[in-house]
């Protein structure tokens, strides 16, 4: 069964950070690149950051870019987003997402990041 579970989401006061963790199971996680994307209420879903399947290359999305960092380790099958210096406007729900481009898509259930001010 393939699985994507988020955890490391919670309450934290601007400035703060946080550690969302992504463990994979069911599949092969060394052939997907990886993404972490966001939702915050009555907005469309934001990539924040993506992967490469062996970690060479990562990219962040402006709005994050010097304050996260994504990473992997293929043999824990787990991708991490290290949030630093968060900011009330990074409030949302935040998704994994592992697509190898060949049809297989897997999603996450979710993990809320709140930012208090």
């Amino acid at each position: 069964q393939v699985q994507l579970v988020e955890s490391g989401g919670g309450l934290v006061q601007a400035g703060g950070s946080l550690r969302l963790s992504c463990v994979a199971s069911g599949f092969k996680l060394s052939s997907f690149p990886m993404k972490w994307y966001r939702q915050a209420p009555g907005k469309e879903r934001e990539l924040v950051a993506r992967i490469s399947t062996a970690g060479g290359i990562t990219n962040h999305a402006d709005s994050v870019k010097g304050r996260f960092t994504i990473s992997r380790d293929n043999a824990k099958n787990t991708v991490w987003l290290q949030m630093n210096n968060l900011k009330s406007e990074d409030t949302a729900v935040y998704y994994c997402n592992a697509n190898n481009g060949l049809g297989n898509d897997y999603w996450g259930q979710g993990t809320q990041v709140t930012v208090s001010s």
